[in-house]
């Protein structure tokens, strides 16, 4: 399984901006242009000033507990300051907020034709809000009530039942290149720190791995992303992104606010979360984009003993009123023989905006590796298992076998405001030797969910959810077929 194993007199501003000062600020953008939080306009001083223009002033104006006071007390009373920025891309399809991204993701580049017009809490306090080089983050805590009293999983990632949890505490360090232009080269890079539960999830094998495989620590800390972005002006747009990055194809994202909702589907659960290498993101025109990457294996670093050259190639095309985008990956193929998450993975993600208020989002793969290790107790001499990496349930006599697995989700959301969206998932998992849950059969989630915006930098996402495995005991280890689950987030960025 996948390891189970923001000058303002008000106290509370103030308070709120001391704990950001403290925690040093982060990042929070992910593959997928998420996190806008707000775009500082000129301020044209021939002009009669205007709320706007007085409301920018005091952002930049004061000292650090000042600014950051100022700009939190805009945010959440609707008043911070806004303007467009020029992008050559197709016309965005969603509001952002609510929804986490106004562009429909892919992975291994940050979007391509997009302008950097993030400006940050940290950043403003720190008068630094029109630099190319950002630091940002947030603060994700849950809690959540199940009827399962040992264990939550396949539920991802809050996994420990009936629990108040810190689940992600993340400062990003970035600088994005600039993929408006096309005439001359452009450079970026991403470093982030994270800490909290969720790293149970995002650990790969020798990044700092032992705290989960030798020592099963609650929480801990993992440098999940660390890459440089080389960016040429080729086509539409060519950028090369070299390091540590997430795994490409997919709707959801190892970071909290990239995502529609608090916990995971069964589809994200059990598949790859990092690749450490080199991918070629090419933007052949507005609407097709081709990607060819070589890394060392799924969850693994270069210098890992599991490490294994293996390819990624995607293809990505949006129709030309950029309603609809197709998305599909062969991502880290190689022999497929048993290894530390040496997943075969073909995935193919569809987005459709109906409306200017509801669109989905669909996504399936297919997995497997080669030569697993019989864990069934019904070999004799049985191949030992690695470490982190599960065997599976062969068939009678086998010491390994090939452990495939398939799975299917649906997101249909609807904005309600800007401020407000509500969505449902459902979600079908067949994993059929049980080498990715621990029991092998099919699964299936059907999630309802809501996420409430206080301006743009506190995040509310309650959901309620029930699953079922259909061929055994799946759940609670081992105990139960179904699980009701309610729980809620709170994410609060600067």
């Amino acid at each position: 399984m996948r390891r189970n194993v923001w000058r303002s007199g008000s106290a509370l501003l103030a308070g709120a901006g001391l704990f950001a000062a403290l925690l040093c600020g982060r990042a929070l953008a992910e593959e997928n242009n998420d996190g806008t939080i707000y775009k500082l306009p000129g301020v044209d001083d021939t002009q009669t000033s205007s709320p706007s223009q007085s409301t920018s002033s005091s952002l930049e104006s004061g000292n650090f507990f000042h600014r950051l006071g100022a700009f939190y007390k805009a945010d959440w009373t609707g008043k911070l300051p806004s303007s467009s920025s020029p992008r050559r891309m197709l016309d965005v399809p969603l509001d952002s907020p609510p929804f986490p991204s106004s562009d429909w993701g892919y992975g291994g580049s940050s979007p391509i034709g997009v302008p950097d017009g993030n400006v940050y809490p940290l950043m403003t306090a720190l008068g630094k809000q029109n630099s190319r080089t950002k630091v940002y983050g947030w603060i994700a805590a849950s809690v959540n009530a199940s009827t399962s009293s040992k264990n939550n999983f396949p539920v991802s990632y809050d996994i420990f039942p009936n629990t108040v949890q810190l689940n992600q505490a993340v400062i990003y360090a970035e600088r994005l290149p600039n993929t408006v232009q096309n005439a001359h080269f452009d450079w970026g890079f991403h470093l982030t720190a994270f800490y909290g539960i969720d790293y149970r999830f995002t650990t790969a094998k020798d990044y700092l791995s032992q705290q989960l495989l030798q020592k099963n620590h609650r929480y801990g800390f993992d440098p999940v992303l660390e890459y440089l972005d080389l960016y040429f002006p080729v086509k539409q747009g060519l950028n090369i992104r070299i390091g540590r990055f997430l795994s490409v194809p997919g709707i959801e994202a190892q970071l909290a606010p990239n995502n529609y909702n608090m916990t995971h589907s069964l589809l994200y659960t059990i598949d790859p979360f990092t690749d450490t290498g080199a991918i070629a993101s090419l933007k052949l025109t507005k609407q097709w984009m081709v990607q060819l990457g070589v890394s060392a294996g799924h969850d693994v670093a270069i210098w890992s003993d599991d490490r294994k050259a293996s390819a990624i190639a995607c293809l990505n095309y949006s129709t030309a009123s950029n309603h609809d985008n197709f998305y599909a990956c062969a991502n880290g193929i190689n022999d497929g023989k048993y290894a530390y998450n040496n997943l075969q993975d073909y995935d193919a993600t569809w987005y459709h905006r109906f409306n200017a208020k509801w669109h989905m989002a669909t996504e399936g793969w297919i997995m497997y590796e080669r030569a697993v290790p019989n864990i069934a107790g019904n070999v004799a001499n049985p191949v030992p298992t690695e470490l982190g990496a599960n065997g599976a349930y062969c068939a009678a006599g086998q010491q390994t076998c090939i452990a495939p697995e398939y799975a299917l989700v649906n997101y249909i959301n609807r904005e309600v405001n800007p401020h407000l969206f509500i969505g449902f998932r459902s979600d079908l998992l067949n994993d059929k030797k049980g080498q990715r849950t621990g029991i092998a059969g099919k699964y299936t989630e059907n999630t309802l969910y809501a996420t409430k915006y206080i301006g743009s930098t506190i995040m509310l996402r309650p959901e309620l959810r029930f699953d079922h495995s259909w061929d055994a005991r799946g759940y609670d280890n081992g105990k139960a077929r179904n699980q009701f689950f309610f729980g809620a987030d709170l994410i609060y960025k600067f």
